[in-house]
């Protein structure tokens, strides 16, 4: 959530951030009005408490003081009147408020470059070299119906569209996955946490999820609970409502989830394979920091979840994403997009964020810097480190053969226990 103060303060310079992301303005005007009668309304109800106190001061002080109660008892009730009535405006006040700024994304950082869409995100670096094929190679859903290692058809019949079953090496290959995923982040500093999968409205709230993406979360049949569409989620809200103690920060957590999401991208777009599925899983990488070292985080953020790629030797590149293609949540944001030669393009395998102080506003995170210092809002980031069926595909595409048969990365073997799939579908 934005900071009220800084709109008070340089409401032209959010109307600009809005701007950049073709979000309107007219808020702006409309928070600084309701702004004006809330403090107007706080600023009266103080008025009139003062001049109560000084009423029952002067009946204290009075000779007769059962006497002057009585003559000021009409003058006391007129003021309880006004004071309440003074008090009943703000609760709404707040409300509106905080409904309206609920809505308005982020501010950008001002290094983010401006664009209308994705076709304006901008290169930033690329590592590794696309193989070269003697063949013509496969997209990974043929190469996994092919293995027998990937069942569209009977998660159909269990689940419907956008969802998947791997079987025998496929499902081996996604658990090691997994686990190599984790062991790089242990090893790179992370505390591993293993969240609840279902979280109350108010951590979603908290996050920057609600009210923006209601439509795209399940939740039970009550709306009480909702699944993580990230396990961002549960792990941001980690310390909501705490005062981190000095030397705290940064904390740093890694988690395995699934993830659930409906609206899986736009409709007829990655209709095929396990791009874009409802249910999916994740390691996610997220950081706790002070304000003043947070770009400097998502710059390590980035490079942990680069290095996983480095490793698996997958040919990928870094985007920074434009004005209009940066997350709700973020202030700056990075992609990180995979080679996948069977459908001769980059896709998205991570994306790395730097949310600034926005989602700790709402989750009230904050931090010391003295043991009686003033307590500050942390900044939190996010990255996924990484995507796991994306990375899945990616391996097939990558490392598929003529014969049909998948060689493992030479990373993955310890955690898979296997070296190739086979052109029968055997880990061999």
């Amino acid at each position: 959530m934005l900071d009220l103060t800084l709109l008070r303060r340089d409401p032209d310079r959010v109307r600009r951030a809005a701007a950049r992301r073709a979000y309107g303005g007219d808020f702006v005007d409309e928070v600084l009005a309701l702004d004006a009668r809330l403090r107007a309304a706080r600023t009266a109800s103080e008025a009139l408490k003062a001049e109560k106190n000084a009423a029952s001061a002067a009946i204290a002080r009075a000779p007769d003081r059962a006497a002057e109660a009585a003559r000021l008892k009409p003058e006391l009730a007129a003021l309880d009147a006004r004071i309440a009535a003074a008090n009943d405006e703000i609760p709404p006040l707040e409300a509106r408020i905080d409904e309206i700024l609920a809505d308005v994304p982020n501010l950008l950082d001002d290094s983010v470059p401006d664009g209308a869409g994705e076709e304006d995100n901008v290169q930033v670096r690329v590592s590794g070299t696309p193989r070269t094929f003697d063949f013509t190679p496969k997209p990974h859903w043929e190469i996994g119906e092919a293995l027998g290692i990937i069942d569209f058809e009977r998660a159909a019949k269990l689940s419907g569209s956008r969802f998947a079953v791997l079987r025998g090496p496929g499902a081996r290959l996604s658990r090691a996955i997994v686990a190599f995923y984790l062991s790089r982040a242990l090893g790179r500093g992370y505390e591993e946490i293993a969240p609840p999968f279902l979280v109350t409205r108010e951590t979603m709230w908290k996050t920057g999820q609600l009210t923006k993406f209601a439509d795209a979360m399940f939740r039970d049949v009550d709306g009480e609970l909702y699944m993580i569409p990230t396990s961002e989620v549960p792990l941001t809200a980690l310390h909501g409502n705490e005062i981190l103690a000095p030397g705290t920060l940064p904390l740093q957590y890694a988690a395995y989830s699934p993830c659930f999401r409906k609206e899986a991208g736009a409709a007829g777009k990655d209709t095929r394979g396990l791009i874009r599925q409802h249910q999916f899983e994740k390691v996610e990488l997220v950081w706790l920091t002070e304000p003043e070292k947070s770009f400097e985080a998502l710059e390590r953020l980035t490079a942990d979840a680069e290095a996983c790629l480095e490793e698996l030797e997958l040919p990928f590149r870094v985007m920074m994403l434009c004005s209009a293609d940066v997350g709700f949540n973020a202030a700056k944001t990075y992609d990180l997009e995979v080679w996948l030669p069977g459908q001769d393009t980059y896709r998205e395998i991570s994306s790395c964020s730097n949310c600034t102080d926005f989602q700790a506003r709402r989750a009230q995170v904050r931090f010391r810097r003295e043991p009686k210092g003033k307590p500050e809002l942390v900044h939190t980031l996010n990255g996924s480190g990484l995507a796991v069926g994306r990375t899945l595909v990616a391996i097939l595409e990558n490392y598929q053969e003529a014969d049909g048969s998948v060689t493992v990365p030479a990373a993955l073997v310890p955690f898979a226990g296997f070296e190739r799939i086979d052109s029968s579908g055997r880990a061999v």
